[in-house]
């Protein structure tokens, strides 16, 4: 697949503060990519350099073969943005901040008209049409939020954490819209805290954390490569850990500790688990690995201001 975005060590800088310190990536034409990681890691600010509304202080991006800047009003007007902020008009309905939205793009009204009902229907919210924003449910307004990041027709949709916030149930729609985008060939860029989310969306996805990236690949392989197949948490006193590891060796294949849990990592845990057993461990709990785990390996367990 041919890269459409590119980035060369792309930095974004607040005085002494690196936001997003020298990062590197590329994204694939119709991929879903997805950036990973704790509030303040700079995934945010990293996608406002992509679609040109936040000035790079050093190194590149290219999107679409153009390189972004802060008045290149040709990537905008190829990119559809999904906010992390419901920046809706509350004192409009859902038909007039939609029509509003379209102006912005120099869309003919009567085109404007067939588009907007068109995606009304799309997120499936045509019985809204002339309710006011403040009488919506909060994934309602973010299903809202989808369709104006489509009324340009856009190439590249950046959704910064969208399902924020959200039941289940709206979740899930949300997803399910997103990858119905993806199959129509459009690009995908992603911000997300949800594990489930970025497995459910991602083609591939980079872990961000203080404004680095720490891992990039493909989330299945990820978590593979960081932590086997299997999971193996033991909730039992730290004073213990060195004569169990030992015990339990050579039938793991990493571990760590994290308050009062014991993490395994292993390929195959028949073996692991039929030792534990004669053990008579207590309060054992044997998992499948997910990408949360590689996630909280690589950015720690510990909650950090």
């Amino acid at each position: 697949m041919d890269s459409v975005i590119s980035a060369d060590r792309l930095t974004k800088k607040y005085g002494e503060l690196t936001a997003v310190d020298a990062i590197s990536f590329s994204i694939n034409e119709g991929e879903c990519f997805g950036f990973l990681g704790p509030n303040g890691a700079g995934k945010t600010t990293t996608v406002r350099m992509i679609h040109c509304v936040s000035p790079i202080s050093e190194g590149s991006v290219s999107v679409f073969g153009q390189a972004a800047g802060i008045n290149n009003r040709a990537i905008k007007k190829i990119t559809g943005v999904i906010p992390q902020e419901i920046t809706l008009d509350n004192d409009l309905t859902v038909y007039e901040n939609l029509m509003v939205f379209a102006r912005f793009f120099d869309i003919p009204r009567s085109e404007a008209k067939e588009r907007v009902a068109g995606l009304l229907a799309f997120v499936e919210l045509e019985h809204k049409r002339n309710s006011r924003i403040g009488q919506l449910s909060t994934g309602m307004k973010r299903r809202i939020l989808i369709a104006r990041a489509l009324l340009n027709n856009p190439r590249l949709i950046i959704a910064d954490e969208p399902t924020t916030g959200l039941d289940p149930q709206a979740r899930h729609l949300i997803w399910q819209r997103l990858r119905s985008l993806k199959k129509q060939g459009v690009t995908l860029i992603l911000t997300t805290q949800y594990m489930e989310e970025a497995e459910q969306l991602c083609d591939r996805i980079v872990v961000m954390y203080q404004g680095r990236i720490l891992k990039e690949g493909v989330p299945q392989r990820l978590v593979q490569d960081e932590i086997g197949r299997e999971v193996v948490e033991i909730r039992a006193s730290e004073e213990g850990d060195a004569g169990l590891l030992a015990t339990l060796s050579p039938l793991y294949t990493g571990h760590e500790r994290a308050g009062d849990t014991l993490y395994l990592y292993c390929t195959d845990s028949h073996a692991l688990m039929e030792r534990m057993l004669s053990l008579n461990l207590p309060n054992v709990l044997h998992r499948p690995a997910t990408l949360e785990d590689v996630f909280l390996k690589l950015t720690g367990r510990s909650l950090i201001e």
